[in-house]
């Protein structure tokens, strides 16, 4: 343990984006403590003395429960959380059934409210403030045609609102709330989507980096006048046409 040092959670942390954070808060100096579904066989980031794995599903309560808990039990405090975890798929308005709304609903929306909840309580009774970054779409307020994802995007735009409302919640707290919306990013997620296409939808022509959106995540996590921001990460896709 190292009580001079902070403490991230990250969420989705296995592969992509979520990696790259754990990796820019490991570097910054940060404990961190890195949560997916199975965390511990990722090839992207490894346990160490200031990196602690938890496995599990962030949309279940005990999942939150016991990153909360391995957090405070390895480095005693909470002061940052970035809300990556995430799913995302692309089909007709019609053809999503239940179950992919259940499943969008726990991971996307669930999964940050039981891990966030836990983590402002603890931010509280720290009474040092924090920051919470959640990682939502840029394509929430842009749709694209070609591109069908409205109810994906029922939850993005979900947590572009609840950022905004805790950031007003909880101001006078000294915690500030923000949130990092890219557009395509180079990630797995994307591993099979051509290359035309994924540059077709940046007006700059290129999709961002893993490290463009983690140095996004970190000028939040730095800008200490900072809440209540969406910061849109997607080559100019949110305020025009192309």
């Amino acid at each position: 343990m190292s009580s001079h040092r902070k403490t991230a959670i990250v969420t989705g942390a296995s592969q992509g984006i979520g990696a790259g954070i754990v990796k820019a808060f490991v570097e910054r100096g940060f404990n961190v403590v890195a949560n997916s579904r199975k965390v511990s066989q990722s090839t992207e980031v490894a346990a160490s003395d200031h990196l602690a794995l938890v496995d599990g599903h962030i949309g279940e309560p005990a999942t939150a429960a016991k990153i909360v808990e391995t957090a405070l039990s390895r480095f005693e405090s909470i002061d940052a959380v970035v809300n990556n975890a995430g799913i995302f798929f692309t089909k007709p308005f019609t053809d999503y059934t239940a179950e992919d709304f259940k499943s969008l609903v726990s991971t996307n929306l669930e999964g940050f409210l039981y891990i966030t909840q836990l983590a402002i309580k603890q931010m509280l009774a720290q009474k040092t403030g924090g920051s919470i970054v959640t990682i939502t779409a840029a394509l929430a307020r842009n749709p694209i045609r070609g591109v069908p994802a409205a109810v994906p995007m029922i939850t993005k735009g979900g947590l572009e609102t609840i950022t905004q409302h805790l950031a007003m919640e909880y101001a006078k707290d000294g915690i500030r709330v923000n949130a990092v919306a890219p557009g395509v990013v180079y990630t797995p997620l994307h591993r099979k989507t051509p290359k035309d296409v994924m540059e077709g939808l940046s007006p700059l022509g290129r999709p961002s980096t893993v490290n463009e959106i983690a140095d996004a995540v970190m000028y939040l996590m730095d800008a200490a006048t900072v809440t209540g921001h969406i910061l849109y990460v997607d080559g100019g896709a949110h305020f025009g046409r192309w």
